[in-house]
């Protein structure tokens, strides 16, 4: 479609017929030719000599040459443009972080892998996580693990894919064999500080107590409550059977309530898959489309066309007065000619 940057510019159009109509012509002296028999040519003819005014004419297709490089100026002026087709973009609008517990109590197997056999907590989580994240087209997402201390697996990314991979190659005590919830949360409070996005959700998963933390996980919620975070805790396995540290669901569900978020007990692979559908009601996809419409811009045509025209206007006055000069030329030969 095409548009008008500047239209308001399309009013100096009629600008030179109201300069034609209101300035004065200019005026130039120019020496005349004197006789001496001046006089008698008045009293013969009956008509006295006054101050006289020769005004140059200019030809029609001079003057339609002019009116058009006159169009072409003030529509170069006035920026056509060319909007194309809008390009429109979705940008996630929550950022979400994973925070998985890597430590030695999920080795336990009272869990079932996708082929039915018994599978550790952490193998079963990754599975149903990968899952999870297949659905998140749109946020982006982040990972963090902890044992001893917690570790930022991959910021906040909407590329999936590598966030799966590394979701993979996460291991069992790699971040050492405690449970440190507070610390965790507290990391997770830092990098949700440079998003800028405000829904910001934290997924808590763990099967432990917290058991070396220097900030208390309860202490961690208030903060992140502060910060616009909600926290969903899972709680993984049973409770009576957690391994080195039993299971504080108070402790978590004090940290969702806190934060406005749930607590979820995972007793086995159907119920973690099922609290997983959950957060999908409780945090469903936003994003926001922005819409880029691309303008080509078009001054450059009547610009060069006004230049082409103006070119070819002086060509042609250029032409029109050799050939000019070449018939008085002519003329003044042919009279010598007579003459002779």
């Amino acid at each position: 479609m095409l548009s008008l940057d500047y239209p308001f510019l399309l009013l100096l159009l009629p600008l030179p017929w109201l300069v034609a109509r209101l300035v004065p012509a200019h005026r130039e002296s120019r020496p005349a030719v004197q006789v001496p028999f001046l006089s008698l040519m008045a009293r013969l003819t009956g008509r006295q000599p006054g101050p006289g005014a020769i005004e140059p004419r200019r030809s029609l297709a001079g003057s339609l040459f002019l009116i058009l490089v006159w169009l072409l100026l003030v529509m170069a002026l006035a920026r056509p443009q060319w909007l194309e087709d809008p390009q429109r973009k979705e940008i996630p609008m929550r950022d979400m972080l994973l925070a998985v517990d890597l430590s030695g109590s999920m080795e336990t197997q009272d869990f079932a892998g996708g082929d039915g056999q018994p599978v550790d907590r952490l193998t079963a989580v990754k599975e149903v996580l990968d899952g999870f994240l297949a659905r998140r087209d749109g946020d982006r997402i982040g990972l963090m693990v902890f044992g001893s201390a917690p570790f930022v697996q991959a910021p906040f990314t909407d590329d999936l894919a590598v966030l799966r991979t590394l979701l993979s190659e996460v291991a069992l005590r790699m971040a050492g064999p405690k449970t440190v919830i507070g610390d965790a949360i507290g990391l997770a409070i830092t990098l949700f500080e440079r998003s800028e996005v405000e829904d910001r959700v934290l997924i808590l998963l763990t099967d432990g107590n917290d058991t070396n933390s220097l900030v208390p996980p309860d202490r961690a919620a208030q903060i992140a409550r502060d910060n616009g975070i909600v926290i969903h805790t899972i709680g993984v396995g049973d409770p009576a059977a957690a391994g080195e540290e039993p299971l504080n669901e108070t402790s978590l569900e004090a940290i969702a309530t806190t934060t406005g978020g749930r607590y979820f007990r995972a007793l086995d692979r159907a119920a973690l898959e099922e609290i997983y559908d959950e957060l999908d009601r409780l945090t469903p996809r936003q994003v926001e489309t922005l819409t880029h419409q691309p303008r080509r811009e078009l001054f450059q045509w009547p610009l060069a066309a006004a230049l082409c025209l103006s070119l070819f206007y002086q060509l042609l006055s250029v032409v029109a007065v050799m050939l000019a000069e070449r018939r008085r030329a002519d003329d003044r030969k042919a009279v010598a000619e007579t003459r002779a």
